[in-house]
């Protein structure tokens, strides 16, 4: 028999909600269509999560280009740091991703965490072979993840489709520090298609090449990592996995926090936050922890880093949310290759007065000297510190080389009076996958039964994710109840809600076809209803009935459907 994710995805097809892409030419691995319940189900998924960081949260959205050029994604790491061991076959040819081949083998512990050296001895030692044809394997290689493209044609810039959606909002930290007002922390938000030229997709939705990202940038003082409504969670109850120990342990946040376990409180507070979306949009409480990454695992960017892992009846414990304190690696490294100055300001509660060595140019020698650049080797020397500068300085400005002599420059004691001092922001990331997160809700809401001797399918999905609010039904197609039901279904579509209108077959069916999609309500229009101007609502998961009029049924919806908190 079919397992779960079969037999979800089985439904998913049927009902409009996934299908395999471009399956007429036989299908491509790592990319699925969302059809048109799974479009809505995707939409409302994001608007949750857009109710939480951008109205609860206060962060700005901001959308970004998806091609990237080199230099951006050069200076972020991920040119040299973004790959994933690859082994081929040396009889067929065929790719695998080298980690996954040793984790199917039964090795404990992070295999993605191996260097090629570490993986090629497992490999050895597992005998592990090809699984196409049984053959030799040939060594590890590093494969860059990354889609290139050509930005122009002919010689134009070299690029890449995005491989995460960070990277856009950290180029505009200048811009957004300014939209702030200059005042931190702030948060900007971005939702939006990543892309990673996966080695070899598996798991079905779980590792896809093309895929949609929820990415929140907190910027903080580092300094002052903490929230200010922190003190309202403390005491919430986490399910944690601490490398240290490898276990599942509970405990609350304040706890995590003053044990060190958590290393701020601002990462604990977006924990907690997103432990509140995940349950807000479907997921089942008990099947949610938060696992910490090993110092091996660890991103090349992070401080500290957590995963949210939900369970899977298939696949058992899945990453789609990483709540990472990115600390000032990606700002320092933009501001160091593009020149320009992305760090904020520190203000003091009263101007103070500092004692500062400071550079003194001599114009009448580097004016010869430098020519046309003068005015540009003496712009950095005026923001450089004077402290141990001595003989002659060697300046590396937007890639060429400038040699200052010693006799050009004098540097003396001033003092000086500040507002405050000057700060690179750290960044605390949560970056949430919607791809899993979309099939995780589906197979937590999944409920197969039986109804009167036949298989009967409900998907409990929250009533703001479900695509479909209300089915809308005339009891029989004839008396008037047609028009009176398509004018109540024009009605609530004129508010904003989606509806199905239906008068296709027995009740029942048509109350099995809405369960299925996941639909919370279903509207019967009866004779009655011709009488007295009421209508019968049938409540999903009690199957409860009760009589609405029919002009409170807007607001009804909206109190029980739309609703985000």
């Amino acid at each position: 028999m079919a397992d779960v994710y079969d037999r979800l995805f089985m439904m998913c097809k049927r009902r409009g909600i996934v299908y395999p892409a471009f399956e007429i030419y036989g299908g491509t691995a790592g990319l699925f269509d969302f059809g048109p319940l799974g479009a809505e189900i995707k939409r409302n998924i994001q608007n949750l999560w857009r109710s939480f960081y951008v109205l609860r949260e206060g962060c700005a959205e901001i959308e970004c280009p998806a091609i990237t050029p080199f230099e951006v994604l050069k200076a972020s790491g991920h040119v040299d740091e973004f790959t994933d061991l690859l082994v081929k076959c040396q009889t067929c040819g065929s790719s695998f991703r080298a980690d996954h081949l040793v984790e199917e083998s039964g090795y404990e512990g992070a295999a993605d965490a191996l260097d090629a050296v570490a993986i090629d001895g497992e490999i050895a030692a597992r005998g592990i072979r090809c699984p196409e044809c049984k053959s030799e394997l040939g060594g590890a290689t590093p494969m860059n993840l990354m889609f290139s493209t050509e930005i122009g044609p002919g010689s134009g810039r070299r690029g890449f489709l995005r491989p995460e959606t960070a990277q856009g909002i950290f180029t505009n930290f200048g811009n957004l520090y300014r939209f702030f007002r200059e005042k931190m922390p702030f948060g900007c938000v971005q939702l939006g298609r990543g892309y990673r030229n996966e080695i070899s997709p598996r798991q079905g939705m779980l590792r896809m090449r093309e895929f949609g990202m929820m990415e929140a940038e907190i910027f903080v003082d580092p300094l002052e990592k903490t929230h200010p409504r922190f003190c309202e969670v403390k005491n919430e109850m986490i399910t944690l996995v601490p490398a240290s120990t490898g276990r599942e342990t509970g405990m609350t946040l304040g706890e995590a926090v003053s044990k060190g376990v958590i290393v701020n409180e601002a990462l604990a507070y977006f924990m907690n936050f997103t432990k509140e979306f995940l349950f807000a949009a479907g997921i089942k409480e008990g099947l949610l922890r938060f696992r910490q990454h090993l110092p091996t695992e660890m991103a090349h960017y992070a401080n500290d880093c957590w995963d949210a892992e939900i369970h899977s009846e298939r696949f058992g414990w899945v990453e789609c949310v990483g709540i990472a304190d990115r600390s000032a690696y990606d700002v320092e490294a933009h501001m160091k290759s593009s020149g320009c100055d992305l760090s904020a300001m520190r203000r003091y509660d009263e101007p103070r007065e500092i004692v500062r060595k400071r550079i003194i140019p001599d114009m009448k020698k580097m004016g010869p000297l430098f020519k046309g650049d003068a005015a540009k080797v003496k712009a950095t020397l005026d923001g450089m510190d004077g402290e141990g500068v001595c003989g002659d300085v060697e300046l590396d400005i937007d890639g060429k080389k400038y040699l200052v002599p010693s006799d050009s420059y004098r540097v003396e004691k001033v003092t000086e009076k500040t507002i405050g001092e000057r700060f690179v922001p750290h960044v605390i990331e949560p970056s949430y996958g919607l791809d899993r997160i979309f099939y995780m809700i589906m197979e937590h809401a999944f409920e197969e039964g039986e109804k009167e001797g036949e298989p009967y399918t409900v998907t409990h999905l929250k009533p703001s994710i479900a695509p479909i609010k209300a089915g809308v039904f005339p009891l029989v197609s004839k008396d008037g109840l047609p028009e009176l039901a398509f004018k109540i279904d024009r009605t609530l579509r004129s508010f904003g809600i989606q509806t199905c209108y239906d008068e296709s077959g027995t009740i029942g069916r048509r109350y099995a076809r809405m369960d299925e999609v996941g639909t919370p309500y279903c509207i019967t229009i009866d004779h009655k209803s011709l009488e007295d101007g009421t209508v019968t609502v049938r409540e999903r998961d009690t199957t409860g009935q009760e009589r609405v009029k029919i002009e409170e049924l807007p607001s009804f919806f909206s109190k029980n459907a739309l609703g985000f908190f």
